[in-house]
């Protein structure tokens, strides 16, 4: 089998102004990379996988974060210039892509070489879904250049941890 690719809350609520979780222009940057990766893995015959935050109005991470990406809502939508890829939407309400949802279930069914993961945020769900899929065994890539956060800081510390931590292959799509 290929790769799975998991792309990780590339929603109108991170990536477009006007919303209380908007990660700004540096996380607008890495949109092409996503296209340009969807599109070589597509060709290859990789699996794409949205992993996409999807709360309740009610959900109890409202306590820590405003308001964000409620089900049913525009803010919880795929970006306009990535959902016309296919792939398969698994919709998550906690950091991790893994965490009840059935994103396991579906690797397990295709088995795939590696994990391709990309998106928002590097330090929160990049970083917790990368854990959760290590912990699994899964052979995890992480392309720099496609993963985003709202602090310079906060990324450069998931991708460390990410490294050398969790031992996730990091790479360069360029």
């Amino acid at each position: 089998m290929a790769n799975a690719v998991l792309v990780l809350d590339m929603l109108k609520g991170f990536l477009e102004e006007g919303y209380p979780l908007y990660c700004g222009e540096q996380a607008r940057r890495i949109i092409p990379r996503i296209g340009k990766l969807l599109q070589q893995e597509l060709d290859k015959g990789s699996k794409v996988f949205f992993v996409c935050d999807r709360h309740a109005p009610d959900d109890l991470e409202f306590k820590m974060f405003p308001p964000h990406c409620v089900s049913g809502t525009e803010e919880a939508e795929i970006i306009p210039e990535l959902r016309d890829y296919p792939g398969e939407v698994i919709a998550k309400n906690r950091y991790s892509g893994f965490y009840n949802t059935v994103l396991d279930e579906r690797l397990q069914a295709i088995r795939p070489e590696k994990l391709i993961v990309c998106g928002v945020c590097t330090d929160i769900c990049v970083m917790y879904t990368v854990a959760d899929a290590r912990n699994r065994d899964y052979e995890v890539e992480v392309p720099t250049d496609c993963v985003a956060s709202f602090n310079d800081d906060s990324h450069r510390f998931a991708l460390d941890h990410m490294d050398k931590v969790l031992g996730a292959k990091l790479v360069r799509l360029e």
